[in-house]
């Protein structure tokens, strides 16, 4: 896990992209009068704020556990991806009330060439930062960035959108164009918002492992089933950076704690080598023991435990 100390990085890089993408886009906007480049450049404020968040998630989720957090810090990644999706929510309003308004008052554009320029060179650098964030998402399982790299990638959709509303209105002189472009442009930002929120939201709730990761174990609790062992109780959750999966292993009562511990030596090894972010927490029981029984249930009746 040390080397997420260095994702730190990525988020920079997204928060030099946003200035720039500010300046640019606010540009256009004074140069054209665009609403539409107006939005743009509102979303890319909203770029800003969420990458100093991501900046701030990715610092914290860099720490190693201590005694208040035995499992990490991983899940304020699940904050942060909930606090940017719920800024795209208030962009995505503020945009879809100033389209509005030039509806009902539309207004004609100005140097809507430098503007166009302007526009597709700050898409141009938000689409590169937005692969290299999306690269390192994969590589070290950060939702964090992820966030941060699909809502830069909603800004270049939004900005071919604004470009092609703006162009349109310079061909055609349609100068309401740019207004209902700008209102699909907020709602596209508003799925992506409502989104990043659910996802953040599921996080939070710890979440089950991928299918094709569960798969994975089940794959390998087969392959020691058919030695004569069992298992039961197998739960597990998602938190960011992090995996955990727990099970109970039902092995013969006559076994050694020796055999045993060295069984689940062998199968935690397994799972981690199947689900490389899986942190593995096994429990040892007799196989027929009533008392093992009730521990296949999250909430565990209890059972009378007989001392010898």
């Amino acid at each position: 896990m040390t080397s997420r100390k260095s994702l730190t990085r990525y988020a920079w890089l997204s928060i030099l992209a946003a200035i720039i993408t500010i300046v640019l886009k606010t540009l256009a906007y004074f140069l054209t009068g665009s609403v539409g480049l107006l939005s743009d450049a509102l979303e890319s404020f909203v770029n800003l704020a969420a990458a100093i968040i991501a900046l701030g998630a990715l610092t914290i989720a860099a720490r190693p556990p201590d005694d208040e957090h035995e499992f990490g810090h991983d899940k304020v990644e699940y904050f942060s991806s909930g606090v940017e999706g719920t800024l795209i929510l208030f962009a995505a309003a503020s945009i879809a009330v100033t389209s509005i308004e030039r509806l009902i008052n539309p207004q004609p554009l100005d140097d809507v060439n430098i503007g166009l320029v302007l526009s597709v060179a700050a898409s141009v650098v938000n689409a590169g930062v937005a692969f290299i964030l999306l690269r390192a998402a994969r590589e070290y399982n950060s939702i964090t960035l992820e966030a941060d790299a699909r809502h830069l990638l909603t800004d270049v959709y939004t900005s071919v959108g604004v470009i092609v509303g703006v162009f349109l209105v310079g061909v055609t002189g349609w100068v309401w164009l740019d207004a209902a472009i700008a209102l699909l442009v907020a709602l596209n930002i508003l799925w992506a918002g409502v989104g990043l929120v659910r996802r953040s939201a599921s996080g939070l709730m710890d979440t089950a492992i991928s299918p094709e990761d569960r798969a994975q174990v089940e794959i390998i609790l087969t392959r020691y089933r058919q030695q004569g062992i069992d298992f039961h109780a197998l739960r597990t959750r998602d938190a960011g950076a992090r995996q955990f999966v727990t099970l109970h292993v039902l092995v013969p009562a006559g076994w050694t704690v020796q055999r045993g511990h060295n069984l689940l030596e062998k199968l935690e090894q397994d799972i981690r080598a199947a689900v490389p972010r899986a942190h593995v927490i096994t429990h040892l029981e007799p196989l027929g023991d009533p008392a093992a029984l009730a521990d296949a249930d999250l909430d565990r009746d209890a059972y009378p435990v007989e001392a010898d």
